[in-house]
């Protein structure tokens, strides 16, 4: 039908933002400047802040997770019911009562509300007037900060962008059925964790059909033999009524590019479209974590602290955080879980943040140094609408706000220009002239909303709006905002079509809006996303995203409340951007390298998929054709998941940064590389680096062993004449792999 649906005001923080919110750890996040993300799909910043009235405790104990009487041995997890564990639980137990009883002499008011012991040793404290100072005299204890905030995070083109399918029948996934080369059970067996609003279970993508029976853990009312653990975890959830339903559509939207079952028809209002979609990995099973559920829109540290170690208790392979808050410092107690979780052998897919354009944007947790951390990039699809003028066509997107029933015509009248004389950005009243009454108006994105836009070209009687994006590639699906409620119909045009709208609107061309909506696909993929967040890392300068995913437009699974019943006979489906929808196609390809890789440690994993990355494939967001090389916009550049799957070396960095140098110091740096045979035959490797001539790498050639391990050195060597900046370079190992190597000149 040609009327788009409208999304609940709670989703609209949610749908593909991974927003900078406080920490929490060895910093008091007071003491940080406040921020904020811009969520893709609404142009709405978020709030920011962190929850004063709640801190996490860290003791000194290690966790299991590193403890070495308790840290699993090489491909395995925690076992947990090993009388070592139990021990070292009991020894772990004691602390936190020991610190709990302080508490209780000491801070009589504060409440310890969470306890951890397997990616963090801590305990969340509800302070009630306590402060962090008294908090630090505790017994063993080593950090205290307040509790962050946190928001989440947007053939198959998409797949196809990132190989998939040939990863598929590489990995060889096991015969249930198995048809077009390992499609069906691509990921068999391996669980995945999904952090995040919940999974709603009754989706076509999340059909058990095929899946043998399994336990099945948590709320079951909302799994199945597909996604076998509902639980929920937030502060706010008991009391009010809250349980682990996919009320928000975010997770389910993640969930459904991790695991969607392979080939899933797909339509949208009616609109069919033309391949029928899979998950990275549909043959995985998935793990439902609510940490926002109902219409709770920001989870605390120790609501995503006790979802993480539910999930290594439960057994999950692989866990998928599309969410984020504000980094500071090197590391907090969200960070050190997920490093934690790592070493554990648990593969964490973070996104990186929608902050960017801009360097030193990336946010926790996905400024991790073990993170899988994700940057987005484009996928050329949409559902257009057309628009015409004359003999010339548009092709515009659709997104929540109303299309029209009939073609609707009128002069195409544009926002009053910016003070550079740019199309206006029609967020202030009066933003058109008069003449926009009863006719079309034209205004670029930025600044504002997509709601606000629309509602103040409603206020002075537009009939419709057509928004121009402001960054390269195809225009996206828009999110209303419910602080300004509409029904104005409104579409989205791609910034190459700026220049002939703008140039109809100065002549006052008649223009129709028209109401044959259909699938399209474009040549416009592979373009870095504007909002991806960008390294380095704060204070340590570290290589981040590590590796980009399709992230712009991604076609994936929604709760079934977000449409109109009846309407939808393939389930509900929408469009999203977001770092949130990059995310989960790295935590899909991982889950699809451990079904053939069952063995192989997570810190292989992630070296698996960052160092056989695709190179000189992304385009910068500014300007299309024009490669983007940044490492700290790209990291190691698009994820391949074929050659993931056939890695034949793994790294125990998957980049190498030298920190910050002084620059004029002369100072010359090195640090030591391990590589790791993963094939079981000796391969001889050609050391080069490519890039800054200040870069290098020792010796020229190794021999990586059948079933071991060899060293190298890579050296950085800037002389005093060194420009202050960015610098970089690739090592390439032989061709079958690459890494960045960094530093920043201070």
């Amino acid at each position: 039908m040609p009327t788009s649906r409208q999304r609940r005001s709670l989703a609209l923080l949610a749908a593909g933002a991974a927003l900078t919110l406080g920490v929490t750890g060895g910093f008091d996040a007071s003491a940080a400047p406040a921020s904020s993300g811009r969520n893709p799909n609404s142009d709405t910043v978020a709030p920011t802040g962190v929850d004063s009235s709640s801190a996490v405790v860290g003791l000194s104990r290690a966790p299991l997770a590193t403890d070495a009487r308790t840290a699993p041995a090489k491909g395995r997890k925690i076992d947990f019911g090993s009388t070592a564990v139990k021990s070292e639980r009991a020894l772990l137990v004691d602390q936190r009562n020991t610190f709990k009883q302080w508490l209780k002499k000491n801070a009589p008011s504060a409440k310890v509300t969470g306890e951890y012991d397997v990616a963090v040793n801590a305990v969340a404290v509800r302070l009630n007037g306590t402060s962090l100072s008294t908090l630090r005299s505790g017994p063993g204890v080593t950090s205290v900060g307040y509790q962050g905030s946190y928001s989440p995070t947007a053939d198959d083109p998409d797949l196809s962008l990132i190989d998939a399918m040939a990863g598929w029948a590489a990995a060889g996934s096991p015969a249930l059925g198995v048809r077009d080369g390992g499609a069906v059970n691509a990921g068999h067996g391996i669980k995945v964790g999904v952090v995040d609003t919940g999974i709603d279970v009754t989706h076509p993508c999340f059909g058990q059909q095929g899946f043998p029976a399994t336990t099945q853990l948590g709320n079951r009312a909302y799994t199945n033999n597909k996604v076998i653990v509902a639980r929920v975890f937030a502060n706010k959830a008991a009391g009010l009524g809250y349980d682990a339903k996919a009320v928000q559509d975010h997770g389910t939207h993640v969930a459904g590019t991790i695991a969607c079952d392979a080939r899933t028809p797909a339509s949208i209002d009616g609109v069919d479209i033309t391949y029928d979609p899979s998950g990275v990995a549909p043959g995985a099973l998935l793990g439902s974590y609510n940490v926002f559920p109902g219409d709770i829109t920001d989870a605390r540290s120790e609501d995503i602290l006790n979802a993480l170690q539910a999930a290594a208790e439960d057994g999950m392979d692989v866990i998928n955080m599309s969410l984020g808050g504000n980094a500071h410092g090197n590391q907090d107690l969200l960070t050190v879980a997920v490093d934690n979780l790592d070493r554990a052998g648990i593969v964490v897919a973070v996104s990186a943040g929608n902050d960017g354009p801009g360097h030193y944007t990336v946010g926790s947790p996905g400024s991790a140094e073990r993170a899988l951390t994700a940057g987005a990039a484009s996928v050329g699809h949409f559902i257009s609408v057309p628009v015409t003028s004359g003999a010339s066509r548009f092709e515009t997107a659709a997104g929540d706000f109303t299309t029209p029933m009939t073609p609707l015509s009128g002069v195409l009248v544009a926002a009053k220009p910016t003070a550079a004389g740019d199309l206006g950005l029609g967020c202030a009243t009066g933003s058109y002239p008069a003449s926009v009454a009863g006719n079309i108006a034209l205004v670029s994105r930025g600044d504002c909303t997509f709601g606000n836009k629309v509602a103040v070209a409603e206020a002075q009687k537009a009939t419709a709006v057509i928004v121009v994006n402001n960054v390269a590639g195809d225009p996206t699906a828009m999110a209303a905002d419910a602080a300004f409620p509409t029904k104005l119909p409104a579409v989205m045009a791609g910034l190459a079509d700026k220049a002939a709208l703008t140039g109809i609107a100065a002549a006052g061309g008649a223009t129709t809006i028209g109401t044959d909506r259909s699938y399209v696909q474009t040549a416009n993929s592979d373009i870095m996303a504007g909002f991806s967040s960008q390294g380095p890392t704060d204070v340590d300068f570290r290589v981040k995203p590590d590796v980009v995913a399709p992230g712009v437009n991604v076609l994936s699974s929604i709760p079934s409340s977000f449409c109109e019943a009846g309407t939808n006979p393939d389930g509900c489906w929408a469009f999203f951007s977001g770092t949130s929808m990059a995310s989960p196609h790295l935590a899909g390809t991982a889950a699809v390298v451990l079904q053939a890789h069952p063995l192989w440690d997570a810190w292989q994993v992630r070296s698996a998929i960052t160092n056989t990355a695709k190179q000189g494939v992304l385009d910068n967001y500014k300007v299309l054709g024009k490669e983007e090389t940044d490492p700290v916009v790209i990291g190691a550049g698009l994820e391949d998941v074929d050659a993931a799957v056939t890695a034949e070396v793994a790294l125990s960095s998957v980049s190498t940064s030298f920190g910050a140098v002084p620059s004029g110091s002369g100072k010359a740096l090195s640090r030591t590389l391990t590589l790791t045979g993963l094939t079981g035959v000796a391969q001889k490797l050609p050391l080069t680096v490519k890039g800054d001539d200040a870069f290098s790498a020792s010796p020229a050639s190794v021999v990586v062993p059948a079933t071991g391990s060899v060293t190298v050195t890579v050296s950085y060597s800037p002389g005093r004449a060194v420009a202050k900046g960015d610098h970089s370079a690739t090592l390439d190992l032989g061709g079958v792999a690459h890494s960045v190597l960094y530093a920043f000149a201070k």
